[in-house]
């Protein structure tokens, strides 16, 4: 965990992501944070300014190392962990030298650097990564969690470091509120998940609920099909809860971003409720009036009694 509060570490031009040299790679994040995140995007829209080129930064990334396993490509898993390992010794290089040639690394290496995100959160995501290249499915809720952590937590620890925190106590709902979200995620996204053969439901659950694998495989959405996905859907309610309890945490004028991403991506559970529970009738979606609602609603409400 950093040291450090609302203090950046590294002397960069007050609009760092105008620099000639940056401009480019920090474009390119924006327009990956804009298309593979449309709800992180706008939440982050009404950030204060270099802070929200710092989350662009952060996220363009995180998505650029998943992409390099989720986007159906034909490399063999030696290529592909060999693509892996070559962003892992670029990620000790940068750190150590604040620079990078790397199209989004040249954004990062200085983010990371100006903040103070330790180098052990970007290194969990890749172990997050190759976990979706070594396992396709979860026997309990802890192993999940592991993956949850390293997939969607460690995202939400680096922009605690980006966005500044009153206590330090704000890495642990963080956290909480990273699961919430990879929990939302895994619930949005059972149909295409297991048509790519993973499921991460786990199955311990699925058995307690009397669930077999072929249920999901086949789309048979039973009784006990719904039960479970409301018993995970509640799951993720309670990280939501603690995550949100962070908020507080965090420097007023990043609160409202944070309070709209924690409402909009909860809203995908109030879609899934809406279907009773089935997951298999497509993705599910906040609409973009809704979100814009939401949005403002939050900024009202932090300007008037945050």
């Amino acid at each position: 965990m950093p040291d450090q509060s609302l203090s950046p570490s590294l002397s960069l031009p007050a609009k760092f992501w105008l620099e000639p040299e940056l401009r480019i790679s920090f474009e390119t994040a924006k327009r990956i944070t804009a298309h593979f995140a449309k709800s992180f995007y706008f939440s982050a829209s009404i950030l204060p300014t270099d802070r929200r080129w710092a989350t662009y930064a952060v996220y363009g990334f995180c998505r650029y190392a998943d992409n390099l396993i989720d986007c159906p490509r034909d490399r063999t898993d030696a290529e592909l962990y060999a693509e892996i390992e070559a962003l892992r010794q670029e990620l000790h290089i940068c750190f150590r030298t604040g620079e990078s040639e790397h199209p989004v690394m040249r954004a990062f290496a200085p983010v990371s650097q100006l903040y103070r995100i330790p180098i052990a959160y970007p290194l969990d995501l890749l172990k997050g990564v190759t976990m979706d290249m070594e396992q396709s499915r979860y026997q309990t809720f802890d192993e999940l969690y592991v993956f949850c952590y390293r997939v969607a937590s460690v995202v939400g620890l680096m922009m605690t470091c980006v966005l500044g925190y009153k206590d330090a106590s704000a890495f642990e709902y963080a956290e909480k509120m990273g699961v919430a979200m990879q929990l939302t995620n895994i619930l949005r996204d059972v149909q295409e998940d297991k048509d790519m053969g993973r499921i991460y439901l786990p199955l311990e659950d699925l058995q307690r609920f009397g669930i077999d694998e072929t249920d999901i495989v086949q789309e048979r959405c039973s009784p006990e099909l719904r039960k479970m996905m409301q018993f995970q859907v509640e799951r993720a309610h309670h990280y939501y809860d603690e995550g949100d309890k962070g908020i507080p945490l965090l420097p007023k004028e990043s609160q409202y971003a944070i309070s709209s991403a924690s409402k909009i991506y909860r809203g995908i559970l109030r879609k899934i409720e809406e279907r009773d529970y089935n997951p298999f009738l497509g993705r599910v979606f906040v609409p973009q009036g809704k979100k814009m609602g939401i949005l403002l609603g939050e900024v009202v409400r932090t300007k008037l009694f945050g």
